[in-house]
């Protein structure tokens, strides 16, 4: 299930957080900050969609996220190669590194990675 822009946003400031009230959920947006009411109805549908869950506290609700940011987020990466590149990393991995105008450092780290991943698979 996938997270609307908006929800993705506040899931972002949940992940950071790691817990949270709404009024902490508030003060880490700028201006012109949601209303309260936007931060709740976005809650409820996380909460729906099992992103998040909350614990109470009285009259509070102390929010937490039930998905990890990098298993959320690798999902969406694993649709995206799916999706438009044939189902295909290394095509993912071509168009990555050719359109992002990566600098030569970053291609350097690149390479790194994947020479550790590629020493793994040999073991």
């Amino acid at each position: 299930m996938n997270l609307s822009n908006a929800e993705e946003q506040l899931m972002e400031h949940l992940w950071k957080l790691e817990k949270a009230f709404m009024k902490e959920l508030l003060e880490v947006y700028t201006e012109p900050k949601p209303a309260t009411t936007t931060i709740a109805t976005l809650l409820k549908r996380m909460i729906d969609k099992k992103f998040v869950a909350y614990q109470e506290f009285g009259n509070s609700r102390q929010y937490y996220p039930l998905v990890k940011k990098s298993d959320y987020f690798s999902k969406h990466v694993n649709g995206l190669i799916k999706n438009f590149f044939n189902d295909s990393a290394s095509q993912f991995a071509s168009f990555f590194t050719k359109e992002t105008n990566l600098s030569e450092k970053e291609l350097e780290e690149l390479k790194k990675i994947i020479d550790v991943e590629l020493q793994k698979k040999k073991k």
